[in-house]
């Protein structure tokens, strides 16, 4: 392992080792010890009681964060000539069909989110090679795959996230940036981990919020307990 920069190790000093934070503690500590020069990502990090192996014990949702991500979105709209005024005036990046799914296949992903609707589907699936491992596939799951495709860029636009939980239990999610002020992460957080408990799958036995971690980017992580937010 390599030496601690001096940045590292006075961010690490400032964390108690084996001390589990409140929400609020984290908040604020997790601006402390970021000494970034770019406005760094704002990441949370639970860990659940689950066996994602199991399709009656995966999660996956979508929410939306109060105080947005912090990041600009940039929103690719497939959809019928029909729909394309209103998903302009929504805030859409890019809107079309055709040209776009060439420029997909031929490499183009230059975009955070793609929303479409459901008669569209048969012509994306072909894109799945693409953007598949991206995790840029619509999905009608995550809100992407609708009729209304003007409401869900507004959505995406304000800071609604989808989630799903990896192989290793683990939900990783960005919820927002470190100029936020201490009380918008906290409100951030505390929205993200209500939806996830409310999505508990019934077949999950036992302690189901693990642990929690929040961290920005390049900074320790700050452990918090998770009796404080499984409430």
């Amino acid at each position: 392992m390599g030496k601690l920069t001096k940045n590292q190790k006075l961010a690490s000093s400032k964390i108690e080792a084996g001390k589990l934070y409140t929400l609020s503690e984290a908040s604020s500590l997790v601006k402390e010890i970021t000494t970034t020069k770019f406005d760094a990502s704002v990441d949370l990090d639970v860990r659940l009681g689950v066996d994602p192996r199991k399709a009656n014990q995966m999660v996956r949702g979508v929410v939306s964060l109060p105080h947005g991500t912090g990041k600009q979105v940039r929103v690719l709209v497939l959809c019928s000539p029909d729909a394309e005024a209103a998903a302009k005036e929504a805030g859409a990046d890019y809107v079309g069909l055709d040209e776009y799914i060439e420029k997909i296949k031929g490499g183009w992903t230059d975009i955070d989110v793609i929303i479409t609707q459901p008669a569209i589907m048969g012509k994306i699936g072909a894109l799945g090679r693409v953007l598949g491992p991206r995790g840029l596939m619509p999905n009608p799951k995550s809100g992407t795959v609708t009729m209304d495709v003007a409401k869900a860029v507004t959505e995406v636009k304000a800071g609604k996230i989808d989630f799903k939980v990896d192989k290793a239990g683990i939900i990783h999610a960005s919820i927002g940036k470190v100029s936020f002020t201490p009380e918008q992460i906290r409100d951030n957080a505390k929205e993200f981990i209500a939806t996830l408990i409310k999505l508990k799958p019934t077949a999950a036995k036992g302690t189901y919020v693990k642990s929690v971690c929040l961290s920005s980017t390049m900074s320790p992580g700050v452990k918090i307990d998770p009796k404080s937010v499984e409430n």
